[in-house]
């Protein structure tokens, strides 16, 4: 893995010309090479359907967010799951953020070879593959790297696995909730995976405590769940069993990040803390179900408030009409291969004819009302000015999943020149 030749190949990604939603390519060539070849997305050079990212949008919400975590005295480690696009963690970092937070060892692999020198994953390790991808990444003494525990098999297994190959990892004791995912329930189980930790000696060493408040969806059980992870945490700060300094207290995922803050900033464990807040979606946003515990987040919270501005929407997918067939119905050369459609279907942004100006809003009654895996269905009326090869942008709801549809997606700026490419590992 730390062969120089290996990482050196790994980082220098180029853009595939046989990916979809490029424009012509005649050879490979790298992301920061594309701004040259003079794209624009309303002259057609790019392949539609496409998903672009809004180069300015990005920046908004990369500033708002470190802004935000900044007015807590806290830590940003970003999910990267949400984009696993290193040249977004790459902004992520430049911005300020702690580290990048992750969810399996590919993907911290992945990010390790792309430049990322401290990963949470927050996730339990589990499965020797997996465990030797880890340690391997920790022969490098620059890479600092945490993980979940919630039992003490959990954490036999680890003090095995590294103590066997000279390595120690640390962990984080997640804390969870009855009907909830992962994460010790109760004292028993506190107990025990406290135990299992004191037993594994040099391999295993306790850095902190973690929660996900996303399990549960009333205010006041999250901040019930937040108190008593600072309460653990300085429990175990007071008993001297943290073994990093400053100790690790971490949550919020893109919800309510906002009460994380408020409860874990309050936090006086009696020595050094690190806040480690992780949302993912902010970098881009949506229109749907981030868009809505956003709004919720700027009314209930008073930093949130204060700063006026809100996050924007920054991914959208393009497509060409494709079909009138009916005269209340439009085909749309998108589907479930290129959006997410597990929380709302995509909604039609604005309206594009080529050789004109510049796009128009969307006329408010246009709805997608299904997707095939390449065809959308959108309700129009009839007599709406609309014809075949105009293009239609769609903006979305929850942008995981869209993401995981796209290896390369373009970056464009306020003409709509394509200025980078984004590429996604996952």
């Amino acid at each position: 893995m730390h062969d120089k030749n290996y990482q050196a190949s790994a980082r220098a990604s180029v853009v595939d010309p046989l990916d979809k939603g490029l424009g012509a390519l005649e050879t490979p060539c790298p992301p920061e090479a594309i701004a040259a070849h003079g794209w624009n997305l309303l002259q057609e050079d790019l392949s539609l359907p496409t998903a672009v990212l809004s180069q300015s949008r990005l920046e908004h919400n990369l500033a708002w967010m470190q802004r935000f975590a900044d007015e807590y005295g806290a830590k940003l480690a970003p999910h990267g799951k949400t984009t696993m696009a290193p040249r977004l963690f790459a902004r992520q970092l430049a911005a300020g953020a702690w580290g990048i937070t992750l969810a399996t060892a590919h993907q911290t692999r992945a990010a390790y070879v792309h430049g990322v020198r401290r990963v949470l994953m927050a996730n339990q390790l589990i499965g020797r593959r997996n465990m030797a991808i880890v340690a391997d990444l920790l022969a490098d003494p620059s890479f600092e790297f945490f993980c979940l525990v919630d039992s003490p098999d959990q954490v036999e297994q680890l003090a095995a696995h590294f103590g066997a190959v000279g390595r120690s990892i640390q962990v984080l004791i997640e804390l969870g909730v009855d009907g909830g995912r992962t994460g010790v329930r109760n004292e028993v189980q506190w107990q025990a995976v406290l135990d299992a930790v004191d037993k594994a000696k040099s391999a295993v060493k306790l850095a902190g405590v973690e929660v996900y408040e996303g399990v549960l969806k009333e205010e006041a059980a999250i901040r019930d769940l937040l108190q008593r992870a600072v309460k653990a945490l300085h429990t175990l700060a007071h008993t001297g069993r943290i073994e990093r300094s400053p100790a690790v207290l971490s949550g919020a995922g893109s919800a309510w990040y906002d009460v994380v803050a408020e409860e874990f900033s309050k936090a006086d464990i009696g020595a050094p803390l690190d806040v480690v807040l992780r949302p993912g979606c902010y970098l881009t946003h949506d229109v749907g179900i981030y868009r809505t515990a956003q709004a919720q987040i700027e009314t209930r919270n008073p930093v949130a408030h204060r700063m006026r501005t809100s996050l924007l929407p920054a991914l959208q997918l393009w497509a060409y009409v494709q079909s009138l067939p009916e005269p209340e119905r439009a085909i749309v050369t998108l589907g479930k291969r290129d959006a997410a459609f597990d929380a709302g279907l995509p909604s039609p942004a604005a309206h594009f004819r080529p050789g004109q100006a510049a796009p128009s809003p969307a006329p408010a009654h246009w709805e997608v009302t299904g997707m095939m895996d390449q065809h959308a269905y959108m309700n129009i009326a009839a007599g709406d000015d609309i014809r075949i090869g105009d293009m239609i942008a769609f903006d979305i709801s929850h942008p995981c999943l869209t993401f995981d549809k796209w290896r390369q997606i373009p970056v464009i700026d306020e003409a709509y020149n394509v200025v980078d490419v984004v590429q996604t590992f996952f």
